[in-house]
């Protein structure tokens, strides 16, 4: 089923159980895919839907950043919500443990042996990792397990 639908689907269930905070979510999805729509002028595949949900979860979490570090704790608040809401149609979101033997076995399958080939390795890993773990979080730990 399209993403479009199951928003839709899901709006209609908030609607009967009256979760304002998750209908606001799923109206706001709902108007930004269809934008998405009408600017790509096609019909969204299952890859753009999956770039959708990951740009709008960073949104949410570069916002809570920003109100976390300006005291706006009540504005992080609803972000947070909101960012909960959304990863409900991401994939499950993989600890650090399971991203690091991810990094390990494509560093493997590549054959890589030093930092200065990591550009050969970030193309496949995000590849793998989309949507699955915030892609500024993969360099760090891509050089904490490659030597100099």
């Amino acid at each position: 089923m399209a993403l479009l639908e199951v928003l839709t689907n899901d709006m209609k269930e908030a609607m009967k159980a009256r979760a304002a905070e998750r209908l606001n979510t799923i109206r706001l999805l709902i108007s930004d895919l269809k934008t998405e729509r009408i600017n790509k002028m096609r019909d969204l595949t299952a890859e753009d839907e999956l770039d959708f949900l990951s740009r709008q979860a960073k949104r949410r979490r570069e916002s809570i950043e920003s109100f976390d570090a300006n005291d706006r704790a009540e504005l992080a608040d609803i972000e947070r919500a909101e960012l909960a809401v959304i990863e409900t149609y991401l994939p499950k979101q993989l600890s650090v443990d399971e991203v690091r033997e991810v990094i390990t076995a494509t560093i493997a399958e590549l054959g890589i042996t030093s930092k200065k080939e990591v550009n050969k390795l970030m193309a496949p890993l995000m590849a793998k990792l989309k949507g699955r773990f915030p892609g500024k979080d993969v360099k760090p730990l891509v050089e904490s397990l490659l030597p100099e």
